[in-house]
């Protein structure tokens, strides 16, 4: 929650102004016209490792021994938001005796208190250690996805080439049949990562028109046409370019003679809501065995299965051929 978003919720009335301030995930306090503290929430307990008694009814340069008397937090309070009804990000330099040094992006506005009337300071506090920790973390995640993705794209554009069929063609006609299969794989990318709507059998044949290219490979079974939230076709995109990637590396489609099917039914769920249930099957590639460890893939196939379809998927390392069961609510019409 923003600080505009928290401002238009205590303007309404019938909002409990504390219940709204423990919601912010972000140290936060609400200070009196004197700056005296009159709220606060737990996160900023945790971040300064201090509790209530020790807050609620202290002026805020009196807190602690004094920490927060800082030249620029005066300069904040005292001289700029005095002239301005709202200030973002504004840095500030401090030094606590239990969390050490920090650096501090501070964000205050004026309103009204819902209960009393009274004019109040709110002043939201982010860590910015604790925020470049977490843009850290989402970098290394970024990367990673990105490597596997990369490494991804290698292994299908290999793929391709092996599964293009040389006979009968000159240089020329194999240059043509592999370019046609790699933009059709570009386009494939593309539909899966994307938020676009998009119909069953559509998005299927979208994202596997780069193994469909000879014909033989893959088939699609002519089930039920079903449309799709722009999140679900993302997310179900996502999910079968992972398969197919899978099936170039390792399974049915890493050999000539290997083969996909696959189908879907719309049926009900254990709760009698409406379902559809996607099988993809592999049948005449290498024989299957569980992986060792839980790759990134895979944990993005469980993620975006469960977490975005609200879903399930069975992952079936049979001897005759991988088999994925994927079973998502249908959106209703």
């Amino acid at each position: 929650m923003d600080l505009d978003e928290l401002y238009r919720l205590l303007r309404i009335s019938h909002v409990q102004a504390q219940g709204i301030v423990d919601t912010v995930r972000d140290p936060l306090l609400v200070l009196a016209g004197d700056l005296t503290v009159i709220s606060a929430n737990p996160a900023f307990y945790r971040t300064f490792a201090t509790d209530r008694d020790s807050t609620i009814g202290v002026p805020l340069y009196e807190l602690g021994n004094g920490q927060w008397n800082i030249d620029e937090l005066r300069l904040l309070l005292e001289r700029v938001i005095p002239h301005s009804a709202s200030v973002f990000d504004y840095e500030v330099l401090a030094r606590f005796p239990d969390v050490g040094r920090r650096t501090m992006l501070i964000s205050a506005q004026r309103l009204i208190h819902p209960d009393n009337g009274q004019r109040v300071l709110l002043v939201t506090i982010v860590d910015e250690t604790t925020r470049r920790r977490k843009e850290e973390e989402k970098k290394n995640i970024l990367i990673g996805e990105l490597d596997h993705r990369i490494k991804n794209l290698l292994s299908v554009t290999q793929a391709l080439a092996r599964q293009t069929g040389t006979a009968g063609r000159t240089a020329e006609e194999y240059r043509d049949a592999f370019l046609g299969r790699f933009e059709a794989l570009a386009r494939a990318l593309d539909v899966s990562s994307r938020a676009i709507a998009a119909r069953l059998p559509d998005l299927v044949r979208s994202v596997m028109e780069p193994y469909l290219a000879e014909g033989t490979h893959v088939s699609v079974a002519e089930a039920p046409s079903v449309e799709l939230r722009p999140a679900y076709a993302m997310s179900l995109g996502m999910i079968l370019h992972e398969l197919a990637t899978n099936a170039a590396k390792y399974g049915a489609l890493s050999v000539p003679e290997g083969r996909v099917c696959i189908d879907w039914e719309l049926g009900t769920d254990d709760d009698g809501g409406p379902d559809i249930r996607l099988r993809w099957q592999e049948r005449g590639g290498p024989r299957p065995s569980p992986p060792e460890s839980v790759g990134f893939g895979t944990r993005m196939i469980r993620f975006a299965a469960e977490f975005e379809l609200g879903g399930t998927v069975e992952l079936d390392y049979a001897s005759e051929g991988f088999v994925a069961l994927l079973s998502f609510p249908r959106p209703r019409s």
